[in-house]
């Protein structure tokens, strides 16, 4: 009788202990963290809302964390609301961050960034990557861009063969990659269509970010 008291016993107590640790399992994984702005896999969502219709797009803070963080922190503050995508071009990319419709310039106010990469985020159809100067891989602030089909050649281990560093993709669209394709192939003005250029230019018609969010 006091082994079979003792054999019930110790069910019991293991019982307990796997109610306990499913319920912090549970626990951990329902909080989102950051004010309930991320998904469940820890990751912001950027919520972008434009002219041409919205979007969202998910940051890898989990991969790029330093990268991610400044992007939420100019998110946050207002920085794009009402800027325009002042570069396009059908099947390379979208680019903003800078002018707004009248021509003015904005300028981050948390300066530059240093190049952060990963190995397993590429410049795929439909990712997010920061822009910079030519030649200073270390120049990066708030100018972004979003690739209309994949562009294997601004990845960091390709340019790496030519002795150079490549840009920082930091996230993808999740929703609304037909907005990416409408505004890539708005009509421009081809001001970068020049030989050895990347090519593109200013939207004729503006394409403006009513605002982004985080969710």
């Amino acid at each position: 009788m006091f082994k079979k008291n003792k054999l019930v016993f110790v069910i019991v107590l293991i019982v307990i202990a796997m109610v306990t640790i499913a319920g912090v399992y549970l626990t951990i994984n329902n909080t989102n963290g950051d004010n309930g702005n991320d998904t469940p896999e820890g990751n912001p969502i950027a919520v972008f809302d434009t002219t041409k219709g919205t979007m969202k797009v998910e940051l890898y803070k989990d991969k790029l964390p330093n990268t991610v963080g400044n992007f939420v922190k100019l998110v946050n503050d207002g920085f794009y609301d009402g800027m325009i995508f002042h570069r396009v071009k059908d099947d390379f990319m979208i680019q903003a961050g800078r002018y707004f419709p009248d021509g003015s310039e904005k300028q981050s106010p948390y300066g530059s960034i240093d190049l952060e990469t990963h190995p397993d985020v590429k410049h795929i159809d439909g990712a997010i990557s920061m822009g910079q100067k030519p030649g200073d891989p270390n120049s990066a602030s708030s100018e972004f861009f979003i690739c209309d089909e994949a562009q294997r050649s601004l990845d960091d281990d390709f340019l790496a063969d030519y002795g150079q560093r490549g840009y920082a993709a930091f996230g993808k669209v999740i929703e609304g990659i037909d907005v990416i394709r409408a505004v890539a192939s708005t009509e421009h003005d081809g001001s970068l269509d020049y030989e050895g250029g990347a090519g593109g230019g200013k939207p004729l018609t503006d394409i403006v970010i009513n605002s982004i969010t985080i969710e």
